[in-house]
């Protein structure tokens, strides 16, 4: 079984934004909704300044906070180890959303319900073998794949860039990001 992970690169990225339309349009997300916000990072010093745009997601945590306090098991881990949501099961307590480290949950404005972004986990096994977010972007900031396959293109550019998980070792999170 695969362990997924995705790899961002933000010295790629331009905040294009068509990664979160991507997860939009496949998600059936409303306007006021998105699996994928972004925030910005001045770095340098004058006059050598420079803006880098840093998308943030659920980051896939294998020790998920979100999945331990969850009261109806709505958050739970799929078979192949990525983190859902059961839409049926959700009852809107938000407890997912205060657990989670990353800020990366959303309530559905119509369903009082909880998402987030899971890989496009209807591609996985249906031939595709990226997310939608991945395909859309124009710079390739985003590499996605099998972290255990040490020839996958993921793995042999987390080890050529040292990517590294984005808030250290505060979750076994599985989005690694190069800065």
């Amino acid at each position: 079984m695969a362990r997924y992970g995705m790899l961002i690169n933000t010295k790629k990225c331009i905040g294009c934004f068509a990664c979160r339309l991507a997860c939009q349009n496949q998600n059936h997300l409303l306007d006021d909704e998105a699996f994928i916000r972004y925030e910005t990072k001045e770095t340098g010093t004058y006059p050598a300044v420079h803006m880098e745009t840093v998308p943030l997601q659920c980051m896939q945590c294998e020790d998920a906070p979100c999945v331990s306090v969850c009261p109806t098991g709505a958050s739970h881990f799929g078979p192949d180890g990525i983190v859902e949501v059961d839409q049926g099961r959700c009852i809107g307590c938000k407890y997912c959303m205060a657990a989670c480290p990353y800020q990366v949950r959303v309530v559905n404005s119509q369903t009082g319900t909880v998402g987030k972004c899971r890989y496009c986990v209807a591609n996985t096994g249906s031939g595709q073998d990226a997310s939608n977010c991945v395909t859309a972007c124009p710079t390739g900031v985003r590499i996605w794949g099998d972290l255990d396959d040490p020839d996958s293109e993921i793995s042999r550019e987390i080890e050529r860039t040292n990517a590294q998980p984005i808030a250290g070792d505060l979750t076994k999170s599985k989005v690694y990001y190069v800065r």
